[in-house]
């Protein structure tokens, strides 16, 4: 497989395809930031019967524009939250909610991730029930210890693979933005890449073909010729 990642890192594909991006970014301005994203098909694999996979990276250059947070906090992560402009949720905010399946989900909804104190993540599927987890968005955890603006940085940098649902065998994640430099890009993209096919089971020969693509941009093929 690693000749296989140097033969793709290597190829022409990427980097064209990185400037026929940025060149239809620049032809056509929008009035929004559009993201680059890397669409994925997988072969050799069957969703309903093969062991479902997931794994998340952080990206060394954050690859959104726009990513909502909620902090769901002791009194001092809520204090910190609301210094650094976040929306919060107390303990006092979650038992309000009495495990309602309409109320959890609406807040899934709301936001792109979570962060919790880490005494009382334990306590969230009891006060929560499985919501946030079946909508795969299960809070990252911050001790009283740590750097809540860098943590959420790196809430910001990570992407997540999983597929959807068990019919599905494409999936797609962000990798960066339209002005980002060429270089951050494909560092982040290879990365996303080589993270994929460290967590199929049989690596390159699960990946069928990989794509980029700008929000409102076309499709370019980088790998499954």
């Amino acid at each position: 497989s690693y000749s296989w990642l140097r033969v793709w890192t290597n190829s022409d594909s990427l980097d064209a395809a990185i400037a026929e991006i940025k060149k239809f970014a620049e032809e056509k301005k929008r009035n929004f930031l559009e993201t680059v994203e890397l669409q994925i098909a997988l072969k050799n694999y069957d969703p309903s019967k093969d062991k479902r996979f997931s794994g998340s990276i952080a990206l060394p250059s954050c690859p959104r524009k726009t990513f909502s947070i909620c902090v769901i906090g002791n009194e001092k992560h809520i204090g910190e939250g609301k210094e650094l402009g976040v929306d919060t949720l107390s303990v006092d905010d979650v038992k309000k909610m009495k495990k309602n399946k309409k109320l959890v989900k609406k807040l899934a909804k709301k936001y792109d991730a979570f962060l919790a104190s880490s005494t009382l993540i334990k306590k969230l599927p009891r006060l929560m029930g499985p919501g946030l987890s079946k909508a795969g968005k299960f809070p990252s955890g911050i001790t009283n210890n740590e750097n809540m603006s860098a943590k959420i940085d790196e809430l910001k940098s990570t992407i997540k693979f999983a597929l959807k649902s068990k019919k599905t065998m494409c999936m797609g994640v962000p990798v960066g933005q339209v002005n980002m430099a060429d270089a951050d890009l494909k560092t982040n993209i290879t990365m996303s890449v080589n993270k994929l096919v460290s967590l199929l089971k049989k690596n390159w020969q699960n990946v069928k073909r990989l794509y980029l693509k700008s929000t409102m941009g076309p499709s370019h093929r980088i790998y499954g010729f």
